[in-house]
């Protein structure tokens, strides 16, 4: 299987939000699940970004 894998830059500018909010999404538990490479940075599957994206949706109330 050959996946597609975010950078983080690549996840904030498609989600549109700051640097800041990736980090407390991240402390907080709240962010989408994440690879840690052997060098330290960050990726994000492109399947996991939308399983996070679609557990987010919400019935209107």
């Amino acid at each position: 299987m050959n996946e597609e894998l975010l950078t983080v830059p690549e996840v904030l500018a498609e989600l549109c939000v700051p640097r800041s909010t990736w980090f407390y999404w991240r402390q907080t538990g709240k962010g989408p699940r994440v690879i840690k490479l052997p060098n330290g940075q960050l990726r994000v599957r492109r399947s996991a970004l939308g399983r996070w994206l679609g557990d987010l949706d919400q019935d209107a109330a």
